[in-house]
């Protein structure tokens, strides 16, 4: 895809020869996209936006400036490897907002799903996998390797250790320092985060059913609270509420391997 005819360029922006800009994409004053970068359509770049290695951008996102997407990634194993940053549609990337790519050693690609907000200087690490729907809070940052689920919630000044899962729709607290994966609908708080009860009021916000929240109240109870070992707490709740999809949900994120424990009670 070549830079399209309804695209508008800055006259002080830098645009790659290899570029691919698509339909109705603006490109803001003394910005800077690479030869490898493509650029959906209707996506802006408002001013000194940074885009360069291969990187992807989806359609109708709002870059702010200073925003630097692309740069090689912050490891030192790194030497220059073709790798990619993909990023979706619908995502508005606020100013000083770093994102870097993959590396070989973590399979090659960091992934940004779509309609996520990423405030003022968030960082997300190489070879992250982020879903869609997800507000990051001022300087969140995501060390290298970590998943985060849909329509989860990162606190701000909160950073989250690399390798880490955070499932979906959990809340993390602002400036919590995240060190073992967070079950979804879980709320993690303090500064060696621990589990704090479940995220019911994004829960009730996405209109989940009242008897199934109940449900996942109960089995939070049951696997963090109960009598017996971990296995057999999995047991009992996958026997008393294992039709429950929220914690389905729940079970198949803790039985899913992770080179990190879980995030507990305190």
């Amino acid at each position: 895809m070549p830079i399209d005819a309804t695209a508008q360029i800055h006259p002080s922006a830098i645009v790659g020869e290899g570029a691919a800009i698509g339909a109705d994409v603006r490109i803001g004053a003394y910005c800077v996209v690479g030869d490898d970068v493509t650029i959906g359509d209707g996506t802006e770049l408002k001013s000194h936006v940074s885009i360069d290695g291969h990187t992807v951008i989806g359609r109708r996102n709002v870059i702010f400036p200073f925003a630097s997407l692309g740069q090689r990634p912050q490891d030192l194993k790194y030497q220059g490897e073709r790798t990619l940053l993909e990023i979706g549609d619908d995502n508005a990337i606020r100013e000083y907002v770093t994102m870097n790519p993959g590396t070989v050693g973590g399979g090659g690609v960091t992934r940004v799903g779509s309609g996520n907000l990423f405030m003022n200087h968030v960082h997300v690490g190489h070879d992250c996998i982020v879903g869609d729907g997800t507000i990051f809070a001022n300087a969140a940052t995501l060390g290298g390797h970590v998943s985060v689920g849909d329509r989860a919630v990162i606190g701000g000044l909160a950073a989250v250790h690399q390798n880490c899962r955070i499932g979906a729709g959990a809340m993390i607290g602002g400036l919590a320092g995240i060190a073992a994966d967070v079950i979804p609908y879980g709320t993690a708080l303090g500064e060696r985060a621990h589990l704090a009860g479940l995220n019911l009021v994004g829960l009730k916000r996405r209109g989940a059913d009242k008897e199934h929240i109940n449900g996942l109240r109960a089995a939070y109870a049951a696997l963090f609270q109960g009598e017996g070992t971990l296995t057999e707490r999995i047991a009992g709740v996958t026997e008393a509420h294992g039709d429950n999809p929220l914690v389905a949900e729940v079970l198949d994120f803790i039985s899913d391997s992770s080179a990190r424990h879980l995030t507990t009670p305190g």
